[in-house]
């Protein structure tokens, strides 16, 4: 069913390192405790281990535990589910955003920027196609943390003289002391590729010590703020329009001007 409205709930929430069950059985409990319906729940990025290069050991394959309890949620919740967990697939080893809606189906994106400051393009491999998933008449891109610093890659293409999605969100693990490029970054993107941005960050301490003070948030395609959430833990419940969308982009039709290019 479309729909010219879209709710959404962005989960910031601390995660327990590398422990599974207890990510998936905390999550569980907020999610069941909504206290209204809403189409589209984000969750971080690794939501069931936390940020970690050791992927041999906490990677599961496709349709395994974490799917099969994506799943779960989504009928439960009547609400698309999205989120990252690592996954291994033919010997190769995923930071994979999965995409399960309420009908049990799954869908995925793999993270194309891996970040090598932590080494995680010597433990995972590398994404290598961009998707664009649709929901309830929504044209929607994910992406995943580092993949923000990267504009060429999520740039809102012109097809059939229509622009290629309405909405961009980005789960993350971005940690404290860059932050502020978090922010600037998520609000520019809003603003170039004229669609809602989001950006669904965590908080607290992982395993390494590594400090995330969350800052999740959206932006409308003015680069104006929706809803920001600094450092606490909380579940930020954002309304988006498509019509405010389209009559700003038909006022504004910056995106007829836009350069045309092919990625390698």
């Amino acid at each position: 069913m479309n729909s010219t409205s879209l709710k959404i709930a962005l989960v910031q929430t601390d995660l327990y390192w590398k422990d599974k069950t207890a990510n998936m059985a905390m999550l569980e409990e907020r999610l069941m405790n909504f206290a209204s319906d809403v189409d589209l729940i984000i969750l971080p990025e690794m939501f069931t281990t936390g940020f970690t290069m050791d992927a041999k050991e906490v990677a599961e394959p496709m349709n395994f535990t974490t799917t099969k309890w994506m799943k779960q949620m989504a009928a439960q919740t009547q609400a698309l589910v999205t989120g990252s967990i690592v996954i291994e697939e033919k010997g190769n080893y995923y930071n994979r955003l999965l995409w399960v809606s309420p009908d049990g189906k799954v869908d995925f994106y793999d993270k194309r920027h891996l970040f090598r400051m932590a080494g995680e393009d010597a433990n995972y491999d590398m994404g290598k196609e961009r998707k664009v998933f649709k929901w309830k008449g929504w044209k929607i891109m994910p992406q995943i943390c580092y993949d923000l610093r990267f504009p060429v890659w999520t740039r809102n293409r012109v097809e059939d003289d229509k622009l290629e999605y309405d909405l961009l969100f980005y789960v993350a693990s971005w940690p404290s002391p860059r932050i502020s490029a978090w922010d600037i970054l998520l609000k520019a993107r809003a603003v170039e590729n004229l669609s809602y941005s989001i950006g669904v960050n965590r908080i607290g301490q992982d395993g390494n010590g590594i400090p995330y003070s969350g800052h999740s948030a959206a932006y409308n395609f003015k680069g104006e703020t929706l809803g920001f959430s600094d450092s606490k833990e909380e579940i930020l419940f954002i309304d988006l329009d498509l019509n405010s969308l389209s009559e700003y982009r038909e006022k504004f039709p910056a995106w007829l001007d836009v350069d045309g290019f092919d990625l390698q």
